[in-house]
């Protein structure tokens, strides 16, 4: 009967430690952070220092070989666009696309209304 319980304690505990993991599945970075500084203080999340805390994100998950997390590259795309840096936005969603091919139709979406938002603010100037 002794054998058993320790059988049992034995293989418990072996469970118990193989599903604790302390990994994450990707790299997050400082995105949630940009993300809810963005919508909810607005004054502390400039486009600008968003792509500057998104674009050291993404080099520190390449450094550390982390995958980074599915939205960080089309947030950077936003906040280029946001600035006027179409090239650079475009580049970010593609970047997101190769990651994350099924958000593909979105962001084509996306950088076609920028360029149309784009297009339009230069028709009124």
């Amino acid at each position: 009967m002794k054998t058993c319980i320790k059988v049992a304690l034995m293989t418990i505990s072996a469970f118990l430690v193989g599903c604790q993991t302390n990994s994450q599945l990707y790299y997050w970075g400082s995105y949630e952070e940009q993300l809810y500084n963005q919508y909810n203080k607005p004054g502390k999340a400039p486009p600008e220092l968003q792509i500057d805390k998104l674009s050291e994100d993404i080099e520190r998950a390449e450094n550390s070989g982390k995958k980074i997390a599915p939205g960080v590259h089309a947030h950077l795309g936003l906040m280029y666009a946001a600035v006027g840096n179409m090239a650079a936005a475009e580049a970010a969603f593609n970047n997101e696309k190769k990651l994350y091919p099924e958000s593909a139709t979105l962001l084509d979406g996306m950088l076609q209304r920028a360029y149309d938002a784009k297009q339009k603010q230069r028709g009124s100037l």
